[in-house]
């Protein structure tokens, strides 16, 4: 097999933060990911995929409760993150990469299918996944960013849209905002995300320990390169209708993404679900981390464990 538990260097693992999981470098083609294991080997799969400016850890809440529900729960720092690979090049960083390192991902822990959730740029790659790789997929869950064609077309048509995307459009600069960011003990990244969630959504230790995962060398520039990436590429996916049962968990106070383009995606969906969490922001797997998981634990589940479950 392509991944170890061999030491870890100085990091953000499921070791230092005390929690009940294995951290394993899992080689999945071209970069290695750092990746947090939890569960029983015979568990259902479920993949966890974080988006900006998290890693691993954004999943924090859901890991354990979904371990303890039987599940084998999967949560890599995907390509650019915290521990993980950091390919030079904003090339390294396109779409299609991103989708394949879940693919990889499967296949090196001998998975022929898995559910997979992803949250943010998480959601966008399990997204892309579901649509080029149907086949590996029991279950799609995204959280907070919507379809890809919806949010392509959301962007061209909507200003209030385009207004709460500026901030990609600033990720494009050349250096810039990597320079700003990690200013004042990474000031604007630690501000941003406290200040567009709600009050005490992060403590102080889960601020410190983002800083931790900012500071790994050439991190926050690779984190920087899925927008520069996007932008270059602008790709649009080969097919649109998403085959895989999806549910849509959408935190309903999101002051980055337009509320609709959550019901809208469900057009694009063969079956298709939504469930909007009303007094959330756009972090609804942290402010409503129980519900969140409950919703994981119920939809995850394979065909078999839900027929005994009517059965019963």
């Amino acid at each position: 097999m392509g991944h170890s538990s061999r030491s870890v260097p100085s990091g953000l693992t499921a070791a230092s933060v005390g929690l009940d999981a294995e951290s394993e470098f899992v080689d999945v083609g071209d970069v290695t990911l750092h990746t947090v294991v939890a569960g029983p080997d015979d568990g259902d799969p479920v993949v966890l995929l974080h988006g900006f400016p998290e890693c691993w850890y954004g999943w924090r809440e859901q890991i354990e409760p979904l371990a303890n529900a039987g599940f084998r729960v999967i949560a890599p720092d995907q390509r650019g993150y915290n521990l993980s690979s950091k390919p030079s090049g904003v090339d390294a960083y396109g779409i299609d990469y991103l989708a394949g390192d879940v693919v990889g991902l499967l296949s090196e822990f001998g998975c022929d299918e898995a559910a997979v959730v992803g949250h943010d740029w998480g959601a966008a790659v399990a997204w892309w996944t579901a649509l080029h790789h149907p086949d590996r997929l029991t279950r799609l869950v995204a959280m907070n960013v919507p379809h890809p064609t919806v949010f392509r077309r959301t962007l061209t048509r909507n200003p209030r849209q385009q207004l709460k995307s500026w901030y990609v459009l600033f990720f494009q600069l050349p250096a810039l905002p990597e320079r700003l960011a990690r200013l004042d003990d990474w000031a604007i990244p630690t501000r941003a995300l406290r200040d567009s969630a709600r009050p005490g959504t992060f403590s102080a230790t889960d601020l410190d320990r983002y800083r931790t995962a900012w500071s790994q060398p050439g991190a926050y520039t690779a984190m920087l390169n899925w927008y520069r990436a996007i932008v270059r590429e602008r790709p649009e996916p080969r097919e649109t209708q998403v085959r895989v049962p999806t549910r849509i968990l959408w935190g309903a106070g999101d002051q980055f993404l337009e509320r609709e383009m959550a019901e809208e995606s469900l057009d694009f969906c063969d079956d298709g679900s939504l469930r909007y969490f009303e007094a959330a922001t756009h972090w609804v797997q942290h402010e409503e981390a129980d519900a969140v998981t409950a919703e994981l634990v119920e939809c995850c589940a394979s065909d078999t464990d839900a027929d005994a479950d009517a059965a019963d």
